[in-house]
């Protein structure tokens, strides 16, 4: 019985498989992306970065993009804050604590990246990665919450219609308010993607729900408008389901994550990568799970009985590469290699 384990540092050949539909327009989102240097925006695969340990490299573009989402929902909320002052709507005061607060969601999944940077050690034998998932349901509750909080707010808009002021000032907020979240959401749901990080992804889309409600108040402002304060509510209510749906395959992603599921289809081409290799008979165990954006696993191959320990290691190290190539952001995975006649036990 041979056991190889194989660790993810010094990979010439990082390559990452998760969503590299790149966009080639020339959007405002998309040179800002780039100038920055977020996956999912350049060009460059990072087949030419310095850094060879693709994890320390992922949790970097992590933490960066946490504190560019900051930074934009911050002057958001500048800037709502001076349009407050300017018309002294006291519902842009509401809306700017609104985005003031969800702001402040990023923050644990911050915390957890800067975590995930400290080694392991004797009770955290896997580091610290898992701070993420924890990071993660509590930005599933606040997209829950924000769900909660617009249906409400509509349905008692419907049964007390309440006029709106200042609607230039209203609509100037609100279409801030939408640029500044999407613009957090779009950038966070791609990096979030092509590092493997589904907290990072949940809170993109918590993003993107806070962009819906502002777009929801621009309709709103419109509808006041052109004399059809109804649509308001109504279209705040439609809004409001969107994001029940929005909360629900973020609970999905993060209850698989805490429960160590991953894409069936990560198993399946590590399975097809495998029985590639006519040496091999059976494969006895195959498990993979995430901890934190790091894909980990622990393969046990039944071979010939015939092949020799030299035959081993070159086939071990020709597996390998082949998974760097099919399994997106591998972390440590170990491979545990039984000739044919030790089945049987």
């Amino acid at each position: 019985m041979t056991e190889v384990h194989t660790h993810d540092h010094n990979h010439d050949h990082d390559h990452h498989h998760t969503d590299h539909s790149h966009s080639h327009d020339d959007g405002l989102i998309n040179l800002i992306g780039a100038a920055l240097h977020l996956p999912g925006f350049s060009h460059d695969h990072s087949h030419t970065r310095l850094a060879g340990d693709s994890a320390i490299h992922d949790n970097d573009i992590g933490i960066r993009t946490i504190w560019l989402a900051l930074l934009a929902l911050g002057l958001t909320t500048v800037i709502q804050v001076v349009i407050y002052v300017a018309s002294g709507s006291v519902a842009l005061l509401a809306d700017t604590i609104h985005i003031l607060g969800d702001a402040l969601n990023s923050i644990p999944l911050l915390v957890a990246f800067y975590l995930s940077r400290r080694a392991a050690n004797r009770r955290y034998t896997y580091g610290y990665g898992r701070a993420e998932d924890v990071a993660g349901i509590l930005i599933v509750i606040s997209i829950a919450f924000s769900a909660a909080f617009i249906l409400i707010e509509a349905v008692q808009k419907l049964i007390n219609p309440q006029p709106l002021d200042n609607l230039g000032w209203v609509a100037a907020a609100a279409l801030i308010g939408f640029i500044g979240n999407e613009l957090v959401a779009v950038m966070q749901i791609r990096v979030g993607k092509q590092i493997g990080s589904d907290a990072m992804v949940a809170d993109g889309q918590h993003a993107r729900v806070d962009g819906l409600t502002s777009l929801a108040v621009l309709i709103g402002v419109f509808g006041a408008w052109v004399g059809l304060p109804i649509l308001d509510p109504i279209i705040g209510i439609v809004i409001g389901i969107a994001i029940v749906g929005i909360t629900w395959n973020a609970i999905k992603s993060v209850w698989f994550r805490l429960m160590d599921a991953v894409d069936p289809r990560l198993v399946q081409a590590a399975e097809d990568t495998i029985r590639e290799h006519p040496e091999v008979k059976d494969i006895s165990r195959l498990q993979l799970r995430w901890v934190g954006h790091r894909l980990y696993g622990e393969i046990a191959i039944i071979m010939a009985e015939d092949v020799s320990f030299h035959d081993v290691t070159d086939f071990q190290k020709h597996l390998h590469h082949h998974f760097e190539h099919v399994l997106p952001n591998l972390g440590d995975i170990t491979i545990q290699i039984s000739p044919a006649q030790e089945k049987q036990f």
